[in-house]
Parts: structure tokens; sequence; C-alpha cells
């Protein structure tokens, strides 16, 4: 499993200092509900926007 989780999207509620997701589990899924052959088929379904 990951060390470190890195994101870059600040506006998430689990953004930390230096980059690092801090959620204590990361759900990933495809696009399409089928296997993703690219990163852009790909989406965080752990993002939460900060209020």
């Amino acid at each position: 499993m990951a060390k470190d989780v890195l994101c870059e999207v600040n506006n998430c509620t689990y953004w930390a200092e230096g980059n690092k997701c801090a959620a204590e589990a990361i759900y990933i899924v495809s696009h399409n509900g089928e296997q993703a052959k690219e990163t852009e088929e790909t989406d965080c379904k752990t993002f939460e926007p900060t209020h």
C-alpha cells in the first residue's frame, strides 16, 4: 500500500500541507464503469470540496 497519497487539489477537505491526502481511505473509479486505459479516464470519488 502507498505510504503517502499526494494530491494537488487544495480545495478538497482532505488536502493537507505538502500536497498530501489526509483521507482514511481513497476511492477512485473509472468514468464509464469499465477498465480504465488512461489516467484521464479515472475520477477520485473521495473528493469533498471545502466550504
